[in-house]
């Protein structure tokens, strides 16, 4: 009886948290232009690009105009090192004297980490590590959580590794679900990154609470069309209760090679420019959003060597040139 009391405890917490995410409804009337800001754009992440303080970015996102944050849950931003009880009630109070939402945490998750140790048990080091994110989402005002997969690694099975991230997953989703918290998976790291492994991933997760921050990023350099973008999206959408955008042009990189006096082909290098400047086509992206009835925000990150540099001068301009972008579905 104690275990099916307990059982049930656990469903209904799971039940509960699924109403603090909304997945696509399917009519596009229910589509709404919110803007987020992430952080990592104005943490110093990328080479010349300038440093606030959390503080000093809650402000600068207010100023521009965004309706939400997304906050980079790692130094020097919000750490779980640095922040305790009081820097966490201080922080909550700030966001709401400034009037802004805070619409996530984001957290850097790697699920096979340590797949070739099996005796150090980093399936539970991580999903700790998420719980207490969770623990700190709730502290701040929000319900989500950003989470990754994990990145392949070499000479160990596929499906070991892909077995690793649906195991942390539902031991990170059930933690989370008892601060009331949603775990939304981007498709970031090699695990699932296409949209029907993704899909799969999430299925066999079978948590509703642990849904998809589902990007145009990583199907285009996927070699998808615009059109097949479009279908992912329709596959996704039980699922999908976030976005983060960001463009890019792609720069071509040659070796020479002095056997043959020539050059040979290398990985292009990407380089961040502003949403709309780039080949990612976010037009048709956002409008499949619109048309499942996406009910979440759109993000927007600069997480990439900008072109004009990573000044403040340089950031406020290519933000405000994300929110002017937005303009055409409002």
């Amino acid at each position: 009886m104690k275990k099916l009391l307990t059982s049930l405890l656990i469903l209904f917490m799971l039940t509960a948290t699924v109403s603090g995410q909304k997945v696509p409804s399917g009519n596009p009337k229910d589509f709404k232009v919110k803007t987020c800001l992430h952080s990592v754009s104005y943490m110093g992440v990328w080479r010349g690009q300038a440093v606030l303080t959390i503080d000093e970015f809650l402000v600068k996102a207010k100023e521009l105009g965004f309706d939400g944050v997304m906050l980079a849950a790692k130094r020097p931003h919000v750490s779980l090192i640095d922040y305790d009880d009081t820097a966490r009630r201080k922080l909550r109070e700030r966001i709401k004297e400034l009037g802004l939402e805070l619409v996530c945490l984001a957290g850097y998750t790697d699920f096979t980490a340590g797949v070739d140790k099996v005796g150090i048990p980093n399936v539970e080091i991580q999903a700790i590590y998420v719980g207490e994110l969770a623990r700190l989402a709730r502290d701040l005002g929000t319900n989500m959580v950003r989470v990754f997969t994990g990145y392949e690694r070499p000479d160990i099975t596929y499906d070991r590794q892909y077995a690793m991230v649906v195991e942390a997953l539902q031991m990170a989703g059930r933690i989370a679900a008892g601060y009331g918290v949603t775990l939304a998976v981007q498709n970031h790291h090699d695990i699932g990154i296409h949209h029907d492994a993704m899909k799969w991933i999430l299925d066999e997760v079978n948590l509703p609470n642990v849904k998809a921050a589902f990007d145009c990023w990583s199907p285009t350099l996927e070699g998808l069309s615009p059109e097949e973008i479009s279908r992912a999206i329709h596959i996704m959408k039980p699922y999908i209760v976030h976005t983060t955008t960001a463009d890019y042009v792609e720069q071509p990189r040659f070796r020479y090679d002095a056997n043959h006096t020539n050059y040979i082909r290398m990985e292009s290098q990407m380089r961040a420019v502003p949403i709309g400047e780039g080949f990612l086509d976010y037009r048709s992206f956002i409008n499949t959003l619109r048309e499942i009835g996406y009910q979440g925000y759109i993000a927007y990150e600069m997480c990439e060597v900008l072109e004009g540099g990573g000044s403040v001068e340089n950031l406020d301009r290519t933000a405000r040139a994300f929110l002017e972008y937005m303009k055409q579905w409002k």
